[in-house]
């Protein structure tokens, strides 16, 4: 019995014998000659066979096949240069229809990403989302290795919450027994648990909740969150230089592995950041944009096209791809961010501009309990209703901050792609909760 080989393999396999299994993407019934496409999760590669003079049974079934139809294939690999895909193809012997595609495609390249994502299990099959998440999983490994090179711990934080992490505005209720709970926005206090539980730096990739009604290229209801947090930290500076090396790593990791094959099928170079990224305060990123033609209304707050002028500032002076923007004012910043000792107007935090378009939010953490009651009472909130997530800082509190990071908003920037839609593996939005 032969065993199945992966295209990815073909080409370091001596001609001979050789079984594949794969969808057929393309099909040409010439009279002297049928050639298949034939696709697995690693490529393509050609199959070909010379038609008989007389009847043959072989001949009719390869006949019948309709695109998509997934095939096993036995016959015989050989090499030859003068082969356009791959310099090599597979002479048939022998052909097994496992499942005969509907003949009605229904979505081809030129589809809508909407009418795609209703047929998203299709549109994955393309080389270019095949890749998409091969790099996706490049990127987790290599934090996952750097994560634990530096002793980080993983934690797998609760998604049912009895009240808000962020904002009471952007929650999904649901009926819990006699109760209810709340899908969680963010690991953040759990996070933050960890630290007065002595774990000392954790990370966590994981799901994440908001119910924001955004019909925006880069916003979700559900999407994948990367989030760190570090004790013993002397400021979001530490925080900021960890997220450098991070990002670094893995898009190192992804230029190695993937870099022609994004080049290929994307036109992308993927760029490897120098280090420190540079760092601009808020208050002077809005002077660089207004000086650009564009004034910030939102009152101490970046909005998208801010985002965009002060990258392609930092662009055109420093010729960098991201940008970190610090001292956000506490008016528009968590009551956990901890403020400035010269300038309590200010928190210690940072967004992570990348291309134009924010993928971070960090920030030093306040750990003085006396304070965080006081920055509670500041945004109008009770502490009553925080009691479970204060009592965490009654028995010793370490200095500490960290991060969440959009992992698919890193994809989407990282290939330049328009729309998160593109490259996450099931969007959820306002008007989609299916497949």
């Amino acid at each position: 019995m032969l065993e199945r080989v992966l295209v990815a393999d073909l080409a370091a396999r001596q001609d001979g014998p050789v079984q594949i299994g794969g969808w057929v993407e393309k099909l040409r019934d010439q009279k002297r000659i049928q050639f298949l496409i034939i696709r697995d999760e690693t490529g393509d590669v050609q199959v070909t066979y010379p038609r008989p003079a007389d009847e043959d049974k072989l001949a009719d079934k390869v006949s019948t096949i309709t695109n998509g139809s997934f095939v096993a294939i036995k016959g015989r690999l050989v090499h030859d240069e003068r082969v356009k895909l791959g310099g090599l193809e597979i002479q048939l012997d022998d052909l097994e229809i496992v499942t005969m595609a509907d003949p009605e495609t229904p979505i081809a390249d030129d589809t809508s990403i909407d009418k795609r994502l209703d047929w998203r299990f299709l549109d994955l099959r393309r080389r270019e989302m095949n890749l998409v998440f091969r790099i996706q999983s490049t990127l987790e490994h290599a934090w996952r290795q750097y994560w634990h090179e530096n002793d980080y711990i993983e934690i797998h934080s609760p998604k049912l919450m009895a009240s808000a992490s962020e904002s009471n505005a952007e929650l999904f209720k649901l009926e819990y027994f006699e109760t209810v709970a709340y899908l969680a926005q963010s690991p953040q206090f759990y996070k933050q648990m960890a630290m007065m539980s002595g774990f000392g730096k954790i990370f966590e990739v994981g799901p994440v909740f908001r119910a924001d009604p955004s019909f925006t290229s880069r916003h979700a209801t559900e999407f994948i969150s990367v989030d760190l947090e570090v004790s013993w930290i002397e400021s979001h500076e530490d925080i900021m230089a960890i997220q450098e090396q991070l990002l670094v790593r893995g898009l190192s990791a992804v230029k190695e592995k993937h870099g022609e094959e994004i080049q290929a099928l994307f036109g992308v170079d993927v760029v490897v950041p120098t280090t420190p990224f540079p760092r601009i305060k808020l208050a002077d990123a809005v002077d660089i944009v207004k000086a650009r033609g564009h004034e910030i209304v939102r009152g101490g707050d970046m909005d998208p096209e801010g985002e965009r002028q002060i990258a392609a500032h930092v662009a055109e002076t420093l010729g960098h791809e991201f940008v970190f923007l610090t001292d956000y004012p506490a008016t528009v910043r968590p009551f956990y961010h901890m403020r400035h000792e010269d300038d309590p107007t200010l928190t210690k935090s940072y967004d992570l501009i990348w291309r134009g378009t924010e993928i971070t939010t960090g920030a030093q953490r306040e750990h003085r309990l006396e304070q965080l009651i006081s920055q509670v009472k500041d945004k109008g909130l009770e502490p009553e209703g925080l009691q479970t997530y204060l009592d965490f800082f009654k028995y010793g509190a370490p200095s500490h901050g960290g991060f969440g990071m959009g992992l698919i908003r890193v994809l989407m920037l990282l290939l330049h792609q328009p729309n998160i839609r593109e490259v996450g593996y099931l969007f959820r939005g306002p008007n989609r909760l299916e497949p």
